[in-house]
């Protein structure tokens, strides 16, 4: 067992799954994050940065019979079950080479299948057979261990998070990118921000995830920015060493938060516009729902920054106190004049032409993170933030 006093949240376990998931207590896993052999290392080409490489992993994804990928599957997802609390859930990544069987064994080992997630890949390398559509998506089953007890779902940070709206079971994720390989690589690593979505949907601070196939230890890095706890099991001592040097580079302030705001990012989200106003406009604004920022001046326009189409939130404070968080009861904006904004007794006396927003004064969102501007000087400048800067901790 790698595991250091240092560490106390971050346990490798060295050796074949199999084996070792003996060693862990039965019903003390939260959550298990499963990325297993696919089985489709059989001489197949593929690009990495440009170039034809070979898409072979290693003898461990070399495909077997139909009947020992079966077997496989089996075994050790029935040893998994037996770690899983009783609310416990499990993630299971693969393509059509094994996710099909995986299915199988989960429906008749007895867990239930609560969705199966469309990981489509914003950047996927391209098909040079040229006979087949494009690889882009890769399959993640989610299951809980029990057919009718309940698990852990925190619907409202992913609703919060998707702008508002439910989530689908479509995600767009871009695949690893060179900031998650300084440490190293490992040639079936996940993207960083696919284990955050994954943890953050399915568990809350402290609880305690499980990769049977951990790999370069992506599962452990997103668990402990995240506040839970990690074991993972590595046959390979290399990627065990991996792992561990990834654990370390955290310790380091700088980089863990370099990774926690990159494992964060989504090309997608929807943004807040952290807005001051004065006293007496603020309480106009609670009665009428109406808030308003200039359209443009001497340096340029609010309204093209990026992030503006992206709106969803308006975060109102007064010189970077009691801030409130608001949903947009409407997407955009207007253009309203001066004179227009006037007449109901606004201020607006700084620019001809503002930007006009709409938002439910009786429906404050509660937020979980502080964000740093407003322990800045320039609090009175309206700027835009992504909605997780307000969300995603619990």
């Amino acid at each position: 067992m790698f595991n250091t006093p240092s560490y106390p949240d971050f346990c490798i376990l060295h050796g074949d799954c199999m084996q070792r998931l003996h060693e862990i207590e039965d019903n003390s896993i939260d959550t298990i994050f499963a990325d297993p052999p696919y089985f489709l290392s059989n001489g197949g080409i593929s690009v990495q940065s440009g170039k034809q490489v070979c898409v072979d992993k290693g003898d461990w994804d070399k495909g077997g019979t139909p009947e020992y990928i079966y077997e496989f599957n089996r075994k050790w997802l029935s040893l998994c079950r037996t770690k899983l609390k009783e609310n416990g859930t499990i993630w299971i990544s693969g393509t059509h080479h094994n996710i099909h069987v995986v299915m199988r064994c989960l429906q008749e080992l007895g867990y239930k299948v609560l969705n199966t997630i469309t990981w489509q890949k914003t950047d996927p390398p391209p098909n040079l057979s040229c006979k087949y559509f494009n690889f882009s998506t890769e399959l993640i089953i989610w299951a809980r261990k029990y057919e009718k007890k309940t698990h852990k779902f925190n619907y409202e940070t992913m609703k919060q998070l998707n702008g508002g709206t439910q989530m689908t079971d479509v995600w767009r994720i871009p695949a690893v990118s060179k900031w998650e390989k300084e440490q190293g690589k490992h040639p079936t690593q996940k993207p960083l921000r696919l284990l955050y979505r994954i943890i953050l949907a399915s568990t809350n601070m402290g609880d305690t995830i499980l990769d049977p196939f951990s790999g370069s230890g992506t599962t452990g890095i997103a668990a402990n920015l995240l506040g839970r706890k990690y074991i993972g099991i590595e046959q390979d001592r290399t990627f065990v060493q991996l792992s561990i040097a990834r654990r370390e580079a955290i310790e380091d302030t700088n980089v863990r938060k370099k990774l926690y705001d990159k494992m964060r990012e989504n090309a997608q989200e929807t943004t807040v516009l952290v807005n001051h106003m004065r006293m007496k406009d603020r309480e106009l604004a609670m009665k009428t729902g109406i808030t308003y920022v200039r359209a443009g001046d001497a340096r340029g326009s609010l309204l093209v920054r990026q992030g503006f189409e992206r709106l969803g939130y308006i975060c109102l404070h007064t010189d970077g106190n009691n801030p409130q968080l608001f949903k947009l009861t409407k997407k955009g904006f207007q253009i309203w004049t001066a004179e227009a904004l006037r007449e109901l007794g606004f201020s607006a006396a700084n620019a001809p032409y503002y930007a006009v927003l709409r938002f439910d004064p009786c429906k404050m969102v509660e937020y979980d993170q502080p964000i740093e501007s407003f322990k800045e000087k320039l609090t009175l400048i309206a700027h835009i933030e992504p909605l997780r800067s307000f969300i995603g901790i619990k």
